[in-house]
């Protein structure tokens, strides 16, 4: 049977580019159809189905390649138990050009390193966020969306449903609004018990 080399890529954020990992990737010989990605989703999260697509693809005797350990991991245990699991059904693992041995224990030791940094700078980049929203808080530019409706327009807007003249559809265009913001005022009319009554 051939050996395989499965692909793994991932970015945090739908706004991020794989392109540099998928080069990476096909410069280290894997083919572009065999690379699995995940686009949008946290490395400390273990539940992404791109990498659920990369472990299934992998036989006894493959190899999964990453660029570098952060992408297939942002936590120590993650990692340990994806190695673990990797190594328990043949499957070798590489952090770009090097193959990491779990049998050797210096091996170990730079692995472990290597996931402990990349759930250290996980932890910062959260930390850093949280930071910055409290002191956009302070400074009050942190406010969530606008309301696509002023109050005026929702309770016009809740009358006119209530008249019976108008539909769901009818009230987007003219509200320009897309059906869910309808539903939605709607709903906080009828929470509140303000929606108008049909006579």
């Amino acid at each position: 049977m051939t050996k395989l080399l499965i692909g793994y890529a991932r970015v945090s954020t739908d706004t991020q580019d794989l392109t540099a990992q998928r080069n990476a990737l096909t410069a280290l010989g894997v083919a572009p159809a065999r690379v699995y990605v995940d686009q949008g989703r946290s490395g400390t999260n273990r539940d992404r189905p791109g990498l659920a697509r990369a472990l299934a693809a992998c036989r006894s005797g493959d190899t999964l390649v990453v660029t570098k350990l952060d992408r297939l991991a942002r936590s120590l245990p993650d990692a340990r138990d994806i190695s673990a699991e990797l190594a328990a059904a043949g499957v070798r693992l590489a952090l770009g050009s090097s193959v990491h041995d779990p049998a050797d224990p210096v091996g170990r030791l730079l692995f472990n390193v290597l996931a402990m940094v990349a759930e250290f700078e996980s932890d910062l980049i959260r930390a850093r966020t949280c930071e910055g929203m409290a002191v956009a808080r302070e400074k009050g530019r942190l406010r969530g969306r606008s309301p696509k409706l002023s109050p005026a327009q929702e309770n016009h807007l809740v009358e006119l449903h209530a008249a019976g003249s108008h539909s769901i559809a009818e009230l987007a265009e003219l509200f320009t609004i897309g059906r869910a913001t309808v539903y939605r005022a709607l709903e906080r009319a009828t929470t509140s018990r303000t929606l108008p009554r049909r006579p």
